[in-house]
């Protein structure tokens, strides 16, 4: 069975074709930022991104033909749960609008991949996995203060979903059975709760909820924040800037890449290894609540995304939360391999595939 995985990002498209469960090629097509500064919403770029997607397969001598399933990230749309879902004129038009919840370059991921399908002999095998807004949140996780705000799930959750899921059957486990803490480590943070098989609780990555991170500020000092809004030395968007973007390590350090800023600690910048250990100590925190989410009773802490591959931050957060659960590590973003994957269970049959149209908008 030949899989085709779609990820579009803001500045390129990255795909991947998958036989069963074995690897073809991956190629990240990159896109120049004039040629998409011409189009003026997301969904317009389709015919530009389809495209380049069709003339990269040709290169690779994969036949459209040959493809028996196409999968695209998820976009932003409707809160829904995690899973598998059969991409369907609704879902369609919730992603070229940009669903409830706005547009994102994520969104053409599924309406690429329903038009690719559309060209081989089986259509209906096209799909999304686990976009960033899947929210299986307790309703007493809902509640942050006052009743005019309500926290939000949005987070990583293919990563999250699939590290869990593969760590899982690594065990011999079903993700079903297990209570896990996974920590998405990237230019966003998320630390989630997983339940039997669900996200019970996870900190906003995106808008300003939980630790900070290299390009994220995190959950701010309210009342300061309050006062900064109303100074009047800012608008909305600096103010949303310093949210996500040019918060987090960013702010305090200039740099959101973490081998330059480990390469400052080594030379003795001591700011720079206060900053890095406070957001572990803030990873860390997230962590110890969410184990008291799951009543203590935690099976294992996953740390994945790609700074879990820096043996500075995973010593500084293990060695404060080790006393919960046993850690293992699971390093990277493999997102593609995410997509292919779930793909593949799903038409052998060990997901559920779901139907856009069954699910009502969670908030």
């Amino acid at each position: 069975m030949k899989i085709l995985a779609i990820n579009p990002g803001s500045t390129s498209t990255k795909i991947s074709v998958y036989e069963d469960l074995n690897h073809l090629f991956t190629q990240t097509l990159r896109h120049d930022i004039e040629i998409i500064n011409q189009y003026p919403t997301i969904f317009s770029q389709f015919d530009f991104r389809k495209k380049i997607i069709l003339e990269a397969l040709n290169e690779e001598n994969i036949l459209v033909s040959d493809i028996e399933c196409c999968v695209g990230r998820g976009g932003v749309i409707k809160p829904v749960p995690g899973g598998v879902i059969r991409v369907n004129d609704n879902l369609i038009e919730d992603l070229k609008v940009g669903g409830p919840m706005g547009e994102h370059a994520s969104n053409l991921g599924g309406v690429l991949a329903r038009e690719i399908a559309n060209e081989t002999k089986f259509p209906e095998n096209c799909f999304i996995v686990d976009p960033v807004v899947v929210d299986e949140l307790d309703s007493i996780a809902r509640y942050s203060g006052h009743p005019a705000f309500e926290r939000i799930s949005i987070f990583h959750a293919l990563n999250q979903k699939a590290v869990a899921q593969n760590h899982s059957r690594k065990i011999g486990k079903k993700y079903e059975d297990l209570n896990l803490i996974v920590v998405h480590l990237g230019g966003g943070i998320s630390v989630g709760a997983h339940k039997k098989g669900r996200v019970v609780d996870v900190n906003n990555a995106l808008n300003g909820d939980g630790p900070f991170s290299p390009e994220r500020s995190g959950s701010l000092p309210m009342f300061q924040f309050a006062t900064l809004c109303y100074s009047g030395k800012y608008d909305f968007d600096f103010v949303k800037r310093m949210i996500t973007g040019n918060g987090g390590l960013v702010a305090y350090l200039g740099s959101n890449n973490g081998i330059e800023i480990e390469k400052m600690i080594e030379a003795g910048d001591k700011k720079a290894e206060d900053v890095y250990h406070a957001m572990c100590y803030q990873v860390a925190k997230e962590v110890g609540a969410m184990a008291a989410v799951l009543d203590g009773k935690v099976d294992n802490i996953l740390i994945t995304g790609g700074l879990a591959y820096s043996d500075i931050i995973v010593k500084y957060i293990s060695d404060r939360v080790k006393f919960i659960a046993p850690i293992v590590l699971y390093p990277g973003e493999n997102e593609m391999q995410a997509l292919a994957e779930s793909g593949f269970y799903a038409l052998s049959g060990e997901y559920v595939i779901n139907d856009y149209d069954d699910f009502k908008v969670i908030r």
